[in-house]
């Protein structure tokens, strides 16, 4: 079974288009650092009751050679999203 990109592809258009609405008539905003996490699911057979297992593996890419930044960024995420909570 091939990847289905379309998932990938829409969470990005989904992206540009917020900040689109959020920042496009604003000349002095650029896009800075890029980070992509992507969870890819194997099967990993049943459990005792017959319900499938998925392995999940992590796939990380960024556009920054900070290491560090990227760190402070994916942190700065974190608290963003428990924020909402």
């Amino acid at each position: 079974m091939a990847l289905d990109g379309s998932i990938l592809g829409n969470c990005a258009s989904e992206q540009m288009e917020a900040l689109d609405r959020d920042f496009g008539e604003d000349p002095d905003v650029q896009v800075g650092t890029v980070i992509t996490i992507v969870e890819i699911l194997r099967p990993a057979g049943t459990d005792d009751l017959g319900n499938p297992q998925f392995a999940s593996l992590i796939r990380m890419r960024h556009n920054t050679p900070d290491p560090y930044r990227v760190i402070g960024l994916m942190e700065q995420a974190k608290h963003n999203l428990m924020a909402r909570e």
